[in-house]
């Protein structure tokens, strides 16, 4: 007998037990503080008080044969993707061996066709020129396309183009999480780029730092190749192994093997 009690819930237990007018004063006391809904879980039976007052406050009665608990998991989970910090920002979100990999750069500068070779490399698009980013937790950012744009890229002489009607389903996916940045600028012939990579950049996003990378662009040069390595070079650092670090204990290692004999 407890067991079923226990099934039905406290709060319905608790207005069960009451008189009808004592269950629409105590009703009446949540409807009056002109709540959003009310969500009954489990499926239960709802009372006529409650229906008699939501018409009269005009607040919608919800119900759902969830239970309280997964209910409220589900609605967290929604509520915090939905309610979530967001940014709008100019690029191009691929995934890449399982990595979410922000491309960003002047325009121009061959993000989107880099986007269309990775994507006849049996990579996926996100999003092309507007990523729309959300803050989900204090570690994660999720990106995705706008609606009106989603599975297209324009591309210079060309125009339009509809990735997933030419590529099929498999090439593109609507959400993913961001895990690396590669910002694409021409190449400058006075500037020192990084070629050892032993010190981590990072880009700020909504308070987050993503790792990030700068990498020079120049004709002749197969960015989509650059991408894949740069991809499964930090999915190797995430596993715990440094190939620049390596390296350098490799050098440093010789170099005292040297200096002792």
């Amino acid at each position: 007998m407890s067991f079923k009690k226990n099934m039905r819930g406290v709060e319905f237990s608790y207005l069960e037990k009451m008189a009808p007018e004592q269950r629409h004063e105590a009703l009446e006391r949540l409807f009056e503080k002109n709540i959003p809904c009310v969500i009954v879980t489990r499926n239960m039976q709802i009372h006529p008080e409650m229906m008699e007052l939501a018409v009269k406050y005009n607040t919608p009665v919800l119900r759902t044969d969830n239970s309280t608990s997964r209910f409220m998991s589900a609605l967290i989970a929604f509520l915090n993707v939905e309610l979530a910090p967001r940014i709008t920002m100019h690029g191009v979100l691929v995934e890449v061996y399982g990595e979410g990999i922000l491309l960003l750069g002047d325009s121009g500068v061959g993000k989107s066709e880099a986007a269309i070779e990775l994507v006849k490399r049996g990579h996926r698009l996100v999003a092309d020129d507007a990523v729309e980013i959300k803050r989900v937790s204090d570690i994660s950012l999720l990106g995705s396309a706008p609606d009106v744009i989603r599975h297209f890229v324009e591309l210079r002489g060309i125009g339009i183009v509809d990735v997933k009607m030419i590529f099929g389903i498999g090439a593109v996916k609507n959400v993913e999480k961001i895990d690396f940045i590669i910002n694409l600028e021409l190449w400058q012939d006075k500037k020192q780029y990084d070629r050892l990579g032993l010190t981590t950049e990072y880009t700020d996003i909504l308070g987050i730092n993503i790792p990030s990378i700068t990498v020079p662009v120049k004709p002749g040069r197969n960015l989509a190749v650059v991408i894949e390595v740069a991809a499964m070079n930090n999915r190797q650092k995430k596993m715990g192994y440094n190939a620049a670090e390596a390296l350098n204990n490799r050098v440093m290692s010789e170099m005292n093997n040297k200096e002792s004999e």
